[in-house]
């Protein structure tokens, strides 16, 4: 399930992406099966093992172009290893609610974004969120949980004091925000409850299937109840500075 639209972000052969704070890998294998350069960069051991595995497996199963590189790297967000100005592309989703210093993180996401360079970032949409906090403490306040709720202009200024643009947003997720709605009514430990059962087995098959009437009732959704929000920004090129 991706938020990202890559599409969007032109990401293809040779392109040099990062996806910083990639959990479980959806973002940083899309780039790798378009034929990127890309690392997957998280501080979770367990998370980049698996996701270096999975890389592996779609390299010997000719999933990805051979000329393609895939990497998972651990390290702190804060203080990215690499040179200034070495990715086309940079991919924080869903990592910057959880960072107590997002403005330290924002800092090094754009340092590490080459001039011309596309920066996407994604995080939980102010409305359903708060949603989720009114439902459950549970939901976020534990250790590595969410520790704010971005309205979208808020973030959009924290990237633009960096001299970026802002090329474009969207939602996405519409269908989401009601399960994660449920789950917080009833227990965001409660899995097992029959409600949240059903409904997970519903959005299983819609990613599976991904049949007409679900994919046209989340896009007329997503504006209105879109479970995350993506901002899309560009580094000036060295010539724009």
């Amino acid at each position: 399930m991706l938020t990202v639209d890559f599409d969007r972000l032109g990401v293809g052969a040779g392109t040099k992406v990062i996806d910083v704070g990639c959990g479980a890998g959806r973002h940083t294998f899309e780039a790798f099966r378009r034929g990127a350069d890309v690392v997957g960069f998280d501080q979770n051991a367990a998370d980049l093992n698996d996701v270096d595995a999975i890389l592996q497996a779609m390299a010997e199963q000719g999933e990805a172009p051979s000329s393609a590189k895939g990497e998972a790297v651990k390290g702190d967000a804060l203080d990215l290893p690499y040179p200034d100005a070495t990715f086309d592309c940079v991919i924080a989703s869903e990592i910057l609610e959880h960072v107590p210093e997002d403005e330290r993180a924002i800092a090094e996401l754009v340092r590490v974004l080459k001039p011309g360079g596309a920066l996407a970032i994604t995080v939980p949409r102010w409305l359903p969120e708060r949603i989720c906090w009114a439902l459950s403490d549970e939901y976020h306040a534990n250790e590595g949980g969410h520790i704010r709720i971005y309205r979208a202009d808020e973030l959009r200024d924290k990237v633009l004091a960096h001299g970026l643009s802002l090329t474009h947003t969207h939602h996405a997720h519409a269908l989401h925000a009601p399960y994660w709605w449920l789950k917080c009514a009833v227990g965001t430990d409660k899995d097992g409850h029959p409600a949240v059962t059903a409904y997970h087995k519903l959005l299983v098959w819609d990613m599976m299937s991904r049949p007409w009437l679900t994919r046209t009732a989340e896009s007329a959704l997503n504006p209105l109840i879109g479970k995350s929000v993506a901002l899309y920004f560009r580094k000036p090129a060295a010539a724009d500075a």
